[in-house]
């Protein structure tokens, strides 16, 4: 698979608000679900949200919905990340993923190497 870069990343208020990107250098992009996983410090990675390959469905963990939005623009071969509200538990490097919109390891074709979030309260 193509390479995955992310940015955005950096430090943050709690209550403030972040937007991550995840550039794709793959032509393909549009054809594969997209997903985003974070892992803390000390923690296991976890999945936080997904996208199909089209745009239109989304998915979200419950400690991130309502505050944390996930979108694509396929033409531009981009994954986005809308982060409210944040809080310090959402501290962590944020990675994005192709091939999953629901966080299935086992489908996973291609990881970024990650962005860091840190939410100072």
């Amino acid at each position: 698979q193509g390479q995955l870069v992310e940015s955005g990343g950096g430090l943050v208020q709690a209550g403030g608000s972040l937007s991550l990107s995840c550039a794709a250098s793959e032509r393909t992009f549009g054809d594969y679900a997209m997903a985003w996983f974070r892992q803390a410090p000390g923690k296991e990675r976890e999945w936080v949200s997904g996208i199909n390959w089209k745009g239109d469905r989304t998915y979200y963990a419950d400690s991130v919905k309502g505050r944390f939005t996930v979108s694509r623009d396929n033409a531009k071969n981009t994954l986005f990340l809308q982060m409210n509200s944040v809080q310090p538990e959402d501290t962590a490097v944020y990675y994005c993923a192709a091939g999953s919109q629901t966080g299935r390891l086992e489908a996973i074709k291609s990881w970024g190497q990650g962005t860091l979030v840190t939410v100072s309260s």
